[in-house]
């Protein structure tokens, strides 16, 4: 079954290009069936790019997706246009009154910055708290995966002193994880962060359990057991290039940057990378997706009720 997004929204094309199933608002509505409405709160400053790389994964399962672009009502984007922002996001004050079957939260380039200080911090918690009654599954990726545990678990993040940066190969710590059915024991994934979460941590809170993790670069996939959620500090959704497009930003700002680690083919920028980690990619979101369909009440009236967790 294809993914349900306006036929007017960029990612529209570009998936059905690709071969993605996508279906327009109008044709879904004539399906007799219930889709799973996922939101996805977009924290990134490149929006669209970032919309068609989760769409990408999310509307690769055998079941309808109806996916709902949020936006902090508190926050106004610089690098989006107030077009494409007004016509396809919905901003969080208008959807307090909605459930949700799972909600995705990106990362966000303010690493740097303690949580309090971000602009939209209050308000972000406003919906964590919104999350627990309203949203039945939880996907954190990057910063707002750490500003999850950091709200619910009070696990801080710590500065690295230097980017972790490159394709890093992650152990299979959960084989038998329905969040990880079909992953090899060991694959690579991308990883571009300034910070870090420490496993000591995780392992301080009974609910977290360190699905993924890495020798060079700490915990990859944490799962919130009393949440049904989920923490991945890593990026599954980076398209091939978009590592190098990040390291010829760097370098043509002159900003200090290494080449990004078992990336480019013998190391060389001048070498087109390929991508090694698209099929986990697709495995874990799908793997989502479905732990969702099979866990939540048909009603979605339903969802954040203490009987249907």
């Amino acid at each position: 079954m294809p993914i349900n997004i306006p036929e007017k929204l960029p990612a529209f094309n570009v998936l059905r290009g690709e071969g993605v199933m996508v279906m327009s608002t109008e044709m879904a509505s004539r399906q007799d069936i219930r889709p799973l409405n996922i939101g996805l709160l977009n924290l990134m400053p490149e929006k669209i790019k970032t919309e068609t790389q989760i769409a990408r994964l999310i509307g690769a399962t055998p079941l309808q997706i109806r996916l709902t672009l949020l936006s902090m009502s508190s926050h106004k984007s610089k690098t989006t246009s107030a077009e494409h922002m007004e016509g396809f996001y919905k901003p969080f004050s208008k959807v307090r009154n909605q459930k949700f079957d799972g909600l995705i939260i990106t990362g966000a380039p303010i690493e740097h910055l303690p949580y309090e200080r971000v602009t939209y911090w209050k308000e972000l918690c406003e919906l964590f708290d919104w999350a627990e009654t309203s949203v039945h599954s939880l996907f954190g990726i990057c910063w707002g995966g750490m500003a999850m545990l950091y709200y619910w678990h009070g696990i801080e993040k710590f500065e690295l002193n230097s980017k972790a940066f490159g394709c890093y190969s992650m152990t299979n710590l959960a084989p038998s994880s329905p969040y990880l059915r079909g992953f090899s024991d060991q694959f690579v994934i991308p990883v571009s962060r300034w910070t870090e979460i420490r496993d000591c941590d995780i392992a301080r809170i009974p609910e977290l359990r360190t699905l993924l993790g890495s020798v060079e670069t700490g915990p990859c996939l944490v799962e919130d057991r009393s949440r049904r959620a989920l923490t991945i500090f890593n990026h599954f959704e980076y398209d091939s290039e978009t590592l190098d497009s990040e390291y010829k930003r760097d370098v043509s700002k002159g900003v200090p940057i290494q080449v990004p680690t078992n990336y480019y083919p013998d190391n060389d920028p001048a070498n087109p990378p390929s991508n090694r980690w698209r099929s986990h990619g697709h495995l874990l979101y799908g793997n989502w997706i479905n732990e969702i369909y099979q866990t939540v009440p048909f009603d979605r009236d339903s969802i954040g009720r203490s009987d249907s967790h």
